[in-house]
């Protein structure tokens, strides 16, 4: 039997409002998508708390012995913001002002974003498809849309007609709980304001100006996909018309999910999501971040202690303690104090850990695990309660030092019990690392690469260059990259 047919999840769904009982399309399995990055800089801290979020939701379903197949999108194709200027193309602006070709910036951009999610330890995705390599997809579900009557041509761009959705009795808002007469009253008009049947129109596919580099042809000339299709085309070809999770950040709820809703409704006759789920967003010291005030920092600059913010540097997996503390919906507030605070609280959880192993068996429990274990899964249920799990985790703490004073004691079969859970929802679920262990394994890494070093020099002293260049290139094989220099050969990961 799987763990999962012993478990009653609930996930707060935006569509209803409510949280529901998790049921997956088919028994067993789970399709679920995530909006990912628009790789034209480098991925900020607030993506990084969305990312980590479903990460934390994958970690768990997977620990209930689902088979998941896990869906995260690159945006690499460029799109114009509401003024339909080329020179606010952010990609174009971006390869401008970097003398970078657009897929340059997407490439340096794309690792930076796998660079910084491998630090807080993120798991990949079973698939991460780009939007440029699904242009076709596009192509088809514009076309489709064209002939079923949702959606017309316009002076070579192509909109989706949302006032003949709602005239079919669909409902263009329902996301959102916004209404089609507010919305023809209150979108302003700017992209696309000549070629439009009416305001709340989207863009499917927009016609290239001369100017636009990022281009691809199509049956209405040459163009660059509307923003909103990308998700469509990637979600459906992967996950199938209709799969059970899509999660994204508050922000993307109205217009990006709501399009996405209409999208699937009128080009395949059903709604593409069961639950939508939305992470909340993600404030420094009271303010909301942003580039334009300076209430702002990257994540690397949090690691590394290069910022003006924090009085410290602080480990990855510290980071992601902090952000797990706050329930995924609601919103995070970071700060110097509250970072130290989690540190403390992180260190304390992990002396805990290591101390699992020193515990003795006794001959009977004075302490009731099962009605622990159940708090834990009870917490992970309900909408995946993260603070109130790390509640738990402290409260297993107690009982780790209560035990370790001799005050309490578990039978063998309770302390493998407990051993268990802890390691499976602390390192499993939370996605947690123990720093000690990390420094002690990036220790023995350059032990044993300085030994490859020193038998590659010996290859080169005997003039054995194919016995040097094959340690040279497997290790660039495995990331580690060599160089050689008057003062010896260094090695960078």
């Amino acid at each position: 039997m799987h763990l999962y047919q012993n478990q009653t999840l609930k996930i707060y769904n935006s569509l209803s409002g409510e949280k529901e009982l998790f049921t997956p399309i088919h028994e067993g399995h789970v399709g679920m998508y995530v909006c990912g990055p628009t790789v034209y800089s480098n991925v900020h801290l607030g993506n990084c708390r969305t990312f980590m979020s479903f990460d934390m939701i994958y970690r768990y379903i997977k620990h209930l012995e689902y088979k998941v197949r896990y869906i995260r999108n690159i945006t690499d194709a460029g799109h114009l913001t509401d003024d339909g200027n080329v020179d606010n193309d952010r990609f174009v602006k971006q390869s401008r002002l970097e003398k970078l070709e657009p897929m340059e910036v997407v490439q340096k951009y794309t690792v930076d974003f796998h660079k910084v999610l491998e630090m807080f330890n993120l798991l990949p995705p079973n698939i991460e498809p780009t939007a440029t390599g699904h242009i076709l997809e596009q192509i088809e579900i514009t076309q489709k849309l064209i002939e079923t009557g949702f959606a017309y041509v316009s002076n070579g761009s192509v909109y989706f007609d949302v006032l003949e959705y709602n005239n079919r009795g669909l409902n263009y808002g329902e996301l959102s709980n916004r209404n089609i007469e507010e919305l023809l009253a209150n979108t302003r008009d700017l992209d696309g304001q000549d070629e439009k049947k009416n305001a709340a129109d989207f863009a499917l596919w927009k016609k290239a100006s001369p100017a636009h580099i990022m281009r691809w042809s199509s049956p209405w000339g040459d163009g660059f996909p509307g923003w909103h299709l990308e998700c469509t085309a990637m979600s459906t070809k992967y996950l199938g018309q209709r799969f059970d999770i899509h999660g994204g950040g508050m922000d993307l709820k109205f217009p990006h999910h709501e399009c996405e809703i209409a999208q699937g409704k009128a080009c395949n006759g059903t709604s593409p999501v069961n639950y939508w789920m939305h992470a909340n967003m993600l404030t420094m010291n009271g303010q909301r971040m942003s580039k334009s005030t300076g209430n702002y920092i990257l994540p690397m600059e949090l690691f590394s202690g290069e910022n003006n913010f924090f009085e410290k540097a602080f480990h990855p997996s510290v980071v992601r303690f902090c952000f797990l503390q706050a329930h995924y919906r609601s919103i995070l507030d970071i700060s110097n104090e509250g970072m130290l605070a989690s540190e403390k609280g992180f260190n304390r959880l992990m002396e805990a850990v290591a101390n699992l192993n020193d515990l003795q068996a006794g001959t009977e429990s004075s302490l009731d695990i099962a009605s622990w274990k159940t708090a834990c899964y009870d917490a992970m249920n309900d909408d995946f309660n993260s603070p109130i799990l790390i509640a738990q985790l402290f409260e297993a703490v107690r009982y780790i030092n209560l035990m370790k004073e001799g005050k309490e004691s578990l039978s063998t079969t309770d302390l493998e019990t407990f051993k268990k859970a802890i390691h499976a929802f602390v390192f499993d679920v939370l996605g947690l690392q123990n720093e000690n262990e990390l420094s002690a394994n990036n220790d023995k890494l350059e032990g044993v690469i300085n030994m490859l070093i020193g038998m590659r020099n010996e290859a080169r002293a005997n003039k054995n260059w194919g016995l040097s260049d094959e340690i040279r290139d497997n290790l660039l094989e495995l990331g580690i990259q060599l160089k050689d220099g008057k003062e010896g050969t260094t090695f960078s990961l």
